[in-house]
């Protein structure tokens, strides 16, 4: 009896780690404040099969140069978006965007020429800009790249709680 429940668990186990969410381990600084190196977090890798990936997600994508590697960055502007970046003030569709989410000690002065997001590809950056390696060094990522969502950081627990 005790043996078929704990099969029964074992499989629920991984099907919920293999099609819904993964443990996965943060590695850098690239999107303090929220994101501090070696946070464990829970990704759904489920989620993009039923919504849309949308602006201001935080997502783990594999690396364009090394798929090999994973990142973890926000979205930052979607497939036919007009996107520029001036003196680090994000800008698109022409509109000036407001990021709560990146403290001004984290900000930097970058500039970018404007270029519009292939389709099926998602502009990815660090909240952490100053030190951030995301699309404006290696482009835009492919839609195919993007594996899951990051949903809530379960350690340490002074940290934990949903990812916004």
């Amino acid at each position: 009896m005790w043996l078929r429940d704990l099969l029964v668990s074992a499989a629920a186990s991984v099907l919920i780690i293999t099609f819904l969410y993964q443990p996965v381990r943060v590695e850098g600084t690239s999107m303090l404040p929220r994101l501090e190196d070696h946070d464990r977090l829970f990704i759904n890798k489920f989620v993009y099969h039923f919504s849309s990936i949308e602006r201001g997600d935080v997502v783990v994508f594999h690396y364009p140069r090394d798929p090999e590697k994973s990142y973890i960055k926000r979205v930052i502007a979607l497939p036919g978006d007009r996107l520029r970046i001036d003196r680090g003030l994000v800008w698109l569709n022409g509109k000036a965007q407001r990021e709560g989410y990146v403290p001004e000690e984290y900000r930097d002065s970058r500039s970018m020429a404007e270029m519009i997001v292939p389709e099926d590809s998602y502009f990815m950056m660090g909240d952490h800009r100053s030190i951030s390696s995301d699309s404006r060094e290696f482009g835009p990522v492919e839609r195919s790249l993007v594996y899951g969502k990051a949903v809530f950081v379960y350690w340490p627990a002074r940290d934990a709680g949903v990812v916004r």
